[in-house]
């Protein structure tokens, strides 16, 4: 395809992340080398329509799966009986009851805040 100056094109903005409108601003050859994003107005090299690599590590990964597993001990997340309750037979992992945990006290009874409404 033979680009010219000021041509729509799509590309990838590293602004908005994500596969945009673009106007031409320069070219080398018959290539755009410069394209500026119509939504942000923020130019940058002609990418091709191509998101640049993901930032994750796979040493980073790694070394974090490392350590969560020794500070587990090697010992997996607990997971739910098939009747549905944790392992500790409390209703819930953390040991409160399942109406506490619906309620988030951890069983406790919460003073309500504020004015009291009038029905």
């Amino acid at each position: 395809m033979r680009a010219r100056l000021g041509d729509d094109i799509d590309d990838f903005c590293v602004k908005c992340k994500r596969i945009m409108n673009h106007a031409v601003v320069s070219l080398v050859g018959e290539e755009p080398a410069k394209v500026r994003c119509r939504t942000c107005h923020s130019d940058h090299d002609y990418r091709h329509e191509q998101a640049p690599p993901p930032k994750v590590d796979s040493r980073k990964a790694a070394l974090f799966n490392q350590v969560l597993e020794n500070a587990t001990g090697g010992i997996p997340a607990l997971a739910p009986d098939s009747d549905g309750t944790a392992p500790n037979g409390n209703g819930t992992a953390d040991g409160t009851t399942a109406e506490g945990a619906a309620a988030g006290t951890g069983g406790q009874t919460v003073k309500a805040k504020g004015r009291a409404r009038k029905a």
